[in-house]
């Protein structure tokens, strides 16, 4: 009986080889090594976004933005959202409270959501009041990309008007910040 080997390379990732047996029935085996993956930096269009105004007009009266990644292969975002509450042009600082960690990269998978606030603080002289801002993520450096314009709503769906004379930005977390 004659056995002959045949083994094939394909794009130096996939080995498969095939065995004929004697009598003449092909084995296949294959092998496929572990894809070097590079996960990239989120992109704004890669999340979909919520904005939940919650506690309007009372202590702790924040904006919960909830970004969840739609697409199929898992991104990155580090830091807090680069935040521009209405028609501002100031870009809203990090909160002092906030707990550190903002240089490292958080990797939201396929479906996964992050979560930011804003905090909002009025009566403390030149109040604001909007229902629109627009938000951009930051890279490892600090920098911005492109901005999304967002609406926040309120519990039931609906446009809520926030009002703010300070406000302020928390750290992008895979936990809901604020302990309500």
């Amino acid at each position: 009986m004659r056995t002959s080997r045949l083994r094939t390379t394909v794009l130096a990732t996939t080995t498969a080889a095939v065995a004929l047996t004697a009598g003449g029935a092909a084995v296949a085996s294959a092998a496929t090594p572990a894809k070097a993956t590079t996960t990239q930096q989120c992109a704004v269009g890669d999340l979909s976004y919520s904005v939940l105004h919650r506690f309007a007009n009372e202590q702790g009266d924040h904006l919960l933005v909830t970004a969840r990644n739609t697409g199929s292969t898992a991104c990155w975002v580090t830091s807090y959202p680069s935040v521009k509450l209405g028609r501002t042009t100031n870009v809203l600082p990090h909160a002092k409270q906030d707990a550190p960690g903002g240089k490292d990269r958080i990797t939201v998978q396929p479906g996964a959501k992050i979560y930011s606030a804003v905090a909002l603080y009025a009566g403390l002289g030149n109040d604001h009041t909007a229902t629109d801002f627009s938000l951009a993520l930051r890279d490892q450096s600090g920098h911005t990309g492109q901005a999304t314009a967002l609406k926040s709503r309120d519990a039931k769906g609906n446009l809520s008007k926030f009002t703010w004379s300070e406000a302020d930005v928390l750290n992008w977390n895979k936990q809901k910040p604020y302990d309500f």
